[in-house]
């Protein structure tokens, strides 16, 4: 497993997580700015990876062996 895949099994996960943090810091502190969360959250969600399309090492569509 190389680094790639480990970053695309921890990566995804993290997205949602990290989406979800920013909604409710945005809900609770009134600052519409973190309500930018909802791009890690649609990412993590549609399984769409940044990274992977910059770096094109990990394909999300691969199939495993």
């Amino acid at each position: 497993m190389n680094f790639f895949e480990k970053m695309r099994a921890f990566c995804r996960p993290f997205r949602i997580v990290l989406g979800i943090v920013l909604i409710a810091v945005g809900f609770f502190t009134s600052n519409p700015w973190f309500y930018l969360g909802v791009i890690p959250l649609i990412a993590g969600i549609a399984n769409f990876c940044p990274a992977c399309i910059i770096s094109k090492q990990c394909d999300l569509d691969k199939k495993e062996d």
